[in-house]
């Protein structure tokens, strides 16, 4: 089944109204997807799996994108259907100030790690996650540093958090310089310090 398909097929399950906005851009090659309203993404989900035509038993990542512009953030879930092998994208749009969505822990097990991330990264709330802390960043971490607003703090625990520019730190060889045998190569400054 085709992703558009997929698309018409929850529409004509759910509604219209939660299931919408549809993108197939062929030029730019990315993933078809549809948007989901957030407060019906369970039963939206629980279609995708129990639907026999659809059977999408893999959710094979949730990713999350910070659209500061529009002062909203996404949480982009990838599905996999091991029947009929086919795939399918769907985006669900929340406020920063307030971004709450339901968990889909408990339909898929691999969203229990996936929605952690999202939240300790983005800051994601997933209502009814079974334990929804933070997995890649200590607990007493501030903010969320995918956030494209995020300003990290100068010392994290007496740790300075600063980090040296890799490409500032990087030199090269002046190769017009002759080397005898034993001599150290002769190194000339990076200008991008």
């Amino acid at each position: 089944m085709q992703p558009k398909d997929v698309y018409t097929l929850l529409q004509e399950q759910v509604d219209a109204e939660t299931v919408f906005d549809f993108s197939e851009d062929e030029i730019s090659k990315h993933e078809p997807f549809c948007f989901v309203k957030a407060d019906k993404l369970r039963d939206v989900c629980q279609v995708l799996i129990s639907n026999e035509l659809l059977a999408f038993d893999f959710l094979l990542c949730i990713t999350g994108v910070d659209m500061l512009n529009e002062d909203k953030l996404l949480s982009v879930y990838h599905l996999f259907s091991y029947q009929h092998r086919h795939t399918f994208v769907m985006k669900v749009s929340v406020p920063r100030d307030a971004p709450i969505i339901p968990s889909v822990a408990s339909l898929w097990k691999t969203a229990n790690w996936q929605e952690r991330e999202q939240y300790d990264l983005l800051g994601i709330q997933y209502q009814g996650h079974p334990e929804l802390k933070r997995l890649l960043l200590p607990d007493d971490w501030v903010g969320h540093p995918l956030r494209k607003d995020y300003v990290e703090e100068d010392q994290y625990r007496t740790m300075s958090t600063t980090r040296y520019s890799v490409m500032g730190m990087l030199s090269i060889y002046d190769e017009n310089k002759p080397q005898t045998e034993g001599e150290k190569p002769h190194i000339v400054e990076s200008k991008d310090q």
